[in-house]
């Protein structure tokens, strides 16, 4: 991927934030709780909004899961 948005972090800490994606696009946040650290990041690069009923996926954020 050419648009890779983890390019910039380590290996081990993109792969964390592919998984915290995951996590949220599934609904899975009250088994695996996001860091606010880790949705301050994904919400840096675009990649989720925050709105009341918590972090969603953009679609730039989809596409990353999906390419």
């Amino acid at each position: 991927m050419a648009d890779n948005p983890f390019a910039e972090f380590s290996l081990e800490r993109a792969i964390g934030l592919r998984w915290t994606l995951r996590d949220i696009q599934a609904g899975r946040l009250k088994l695996s709780p996001v860091s606010d650290e880790d949705l301050r990041v994904l919400t840096g690069l675009g990649l989720i909004e925050l709105n009341d009923d918590g972090p969603l996926l953009t679609p730039a954020g989809a596409a990353v899961l999906n390419g």
